[in-house]
């Protein structure tokens, strides 16, 4: 049985992964985390310590609103919800991601002896 690796995200990965959690609509913090967990199939687990900081930085920055609701089980939960400029940064951090992945993907795939 193959034993799971920890995987450090890169600085910034963070917000882009919270904000996509949050384009089918309004979570909870647990719910984020939750649903990275299971998007990911286990590889990527959000700590609460990594997770609220987070939330609280992109609601200052206005990426993203809360208010107070009902979760599943009946308690009092904060929920997140993506704003318009939230929209906007999923869209300029996707882009970015995009572009260093491809980037990455050549120097992985080059020959040394092209150098």
């Amino acid at each position: 049985m193959a034993k799971k690796q920890k995987v450090d995200l890169l600085q910034g990965t963070l917000d882009m992964l919270i904000l996509k959690s949050l384009l089918e609509g309004p979570r909870h913090g647990y719910g984020v985390a939750k649903w990275i967990q299971v998007t990911t199939k286990d590889a990527l687990k959000i700590e609460e310590g990594s997770l609220y900081p987070a939330l609280h930085r992109m609601q200052k920055r206005g990426w993203v609103k809360s208010e107070w609701g009902v979760s599943e089980s009946n308690r009092r939960a904060k929920y997140y919800q993506l704003t318009s400029d939230g929209r906007a940064q999923l869209t300029t951090e996707v882009k970015a991601w995009s572009h260093l992945v491809a980037a990455i993907s050549l120097v992985l795939n080059s020959n040394l002896a092209e150098a």
